[in-house]
């Protein structure tokens, strides 16, 4: 059952939840969502645009036919698509909010991707802001717009200063779920060209979200 947020003749925007593939998988995101067109609407097909990892939660957008992804593709493309996250990291800010920016380099095979000093064949630049919503028991929640879409990149840009997300045990975090959630998800309707701004609230009631 796939949780809709908003459904048109040319999107569809709903919640991801963790654990489950966006896409690439034998039952990812798509392929519910392409049950759920076969049986509510047989002409329409996912069409991935963006992702989300596996472990993270969140509001995701899905065109359903190739116009629609095109448009869509190419407003992430110039950075028009706005990725807002809630993150729960380990520590504090030294600042109260700024900008990271860092060389990433991601390794297939490991799946894990690394900051590194110099650019080089297959390092890309990766940069987002961040503002500190709270604090409690050691941790603090970030509110972070992505200013680029790299691989793990939050995980791996606030891990390499010593704050590692709530349960992140791949960068060196906490037991327990991934505590990074896409709450708010901002574009231009492929057709209408209608400024459109969706929004998800992770569950208050679960562990790390309930210390906020």
């Amino acid at each position: 059952m796939v949780d809709i947020i908003f459904e048109d003749s040319s999107i569809i925007v709903c919640l991801k939840p963790a654990g489950l593939q966006s896409q690439g998988g034998t039952n990812d995101l798509v392929a519910m969502l392409d049950c759920h067109f076969a049986e509510n609407e047989p002409s329409a097909k996912a069409f991935a645009v963006h992702r989300l990892d596996k472990e993270t939660a969140g509001v995701m957008v899905f065109a359903k036919n190739s116009p629609s992804a095109a448009k869509l593709s190419a407003q992430i493309t110039n950075g028009e698509m706005k990725k807002h996250y809630f993150a729960v990291v380990q520590g504090k800010p030294d600042e109260n909010s700024g900008v990271l920016k860092d060389l990433l380099f991601h390794d297939r095979q490991k799946n894990k991707t690394f900051t590194v000093k110099k650019s080089r064949k297959g390092v890309k630049e990766a940069s987002l802001e961040y503002k500190t919503v709270g604090h409690s028991e050691g941790f603090s929640l970030l509110d972070i717009l992505l200013h680029t879409g790299r691989t793990h990149q939050i995980r791996v840009q606030f891990a390499s200063r010593k704050m590692p997300l709530f349960g992140d045990r791949k960068y060196g975090g906490s037991n327990g779920k991934l505590a990074l959630f896409a709450y708010k998800l901002e574009f231009r309707h492929p057709i209408t060209n209608e400024n459109l701004c969706f929004e998800a609230k992770p569950d208050s009631n679960e562990s790390p979200w309930n210390m906020f």
